[in-house]
């Protein structure tokens, strides 16, 4: 794997407890906790803040560091600016009218309210996987989704498509690296930027963009044929899993008891 496809793995090699925990446990808990966090009503403060503090709690045992998840965190933004449009169309009371140029806006209070709790239920949403991703590799995920009972053809899939993603990252080095290394200065014209004009680096964005494509399709021929050749029938054979103990048994318990707790307190405080 390359530096360029490496970088993107999310999952970061510790030995904390939380790495050590069964990813069977860890799953659950993670969808478990998503599911809850969107179901919340709208202005559980309360409850918003319990599941922010579990999260911070889990990302100082994992070792990752509390900057390091809220940095990643910042996925959730472009779920927030989805939901802007809320602000304008909400029902009544206003809040005090502004404008922008020649532009009048009128905020919903309501609305508002509403985007809040969106913008926090994205973000803590996105934190619970940013800290699964982060201690568990996709290869223990894939056999916590096995033991969910999913279908073998779904987790089949989920698996390709996750390897195929790094090797489509590496041709895309390659290809970059080739247009690098033909876009050179050019002597006597230092201002000149590398690679020509902007029309020429279109061009050949569009060509290196069908070139990949190519390149993957036969790729993923030669990937295919031999995994046939070695007895491929479209399950992933791994070890059988070891039953999980008394100790993962009881966090799993105690994890979802709190759960249900935070749901009650979002139920009596949210609006």
């Amino acid at each position: 794997m390359s530096n360029l496809a490496a970088s993107l793995d999310p999952y970061l090699p510790a030995n904390s407890p939380l790495h050590r925990l069964d990813a069977r446990v860890k799953l659950p808990f993670t969808l478990a906790l998503i599911l809850m966090t969107s179901l919340l009503p709208v202005g559980a403060w309360l409850a918003y803040a319990l599941v922010f503090i579990i999260l911070l709690a889990l990302a100082t045992v994992s070792t990752l560091g509390i900057p390091l998840v809220l940095k990643r965190a910042l996925l959730a933004v472009p779920f927030i600016l989805a939901a802007v449009p809320i602000l304008f169309t909400g029902p009544e009371p206003k809040i005090t009218p502004f404008s922008i140029y020649q532009w009048d806006f009128v905020i919903s209070q309501p609305g508002l309210i509403r985007l809040i709790s969106i913008g926090l239920k994205s973000w803590l949403s996105v934190q619970a996987a940013i800290i699964l991703s982060a201690t568990t590799p996709f290869s223990q995920i894939a056999v916590a989704l096995r033991a969910l009972h999913l279908p073998k053809l779904f987790v089949g899939v989920l698996s390709l498509m996750w390897r195929y993603l790094f090797m489509m990252v590496d041709q895309t080095g390659r290809l970059l690296r080739a247009r690098s290394s033909r876009s050179g200065t050019i002597p006597g014209q230092p201002g000149l930027k590398p690679g020509g004009t902007l029309r020429w680096r279109a061009q050949v964005t569009g060509g290196l963009a069908g070139n990949l494509f190519l390149r993957s399709l036969e790729r993923s021929d030669r990937v295919y044929s031999a995994m046939l050749s070695r007895g491929y029938d479209g399950e992933q054979r791994s070890l059988a899993a070891p039953p999980l103990s008394s100790k993962d048994w009881i966090v799993l318990i105690v994890s979802f008891f709190l759960l249900f707790l935070i749901t009650i307190v979002g139920l009596l405080t949210g609006g």
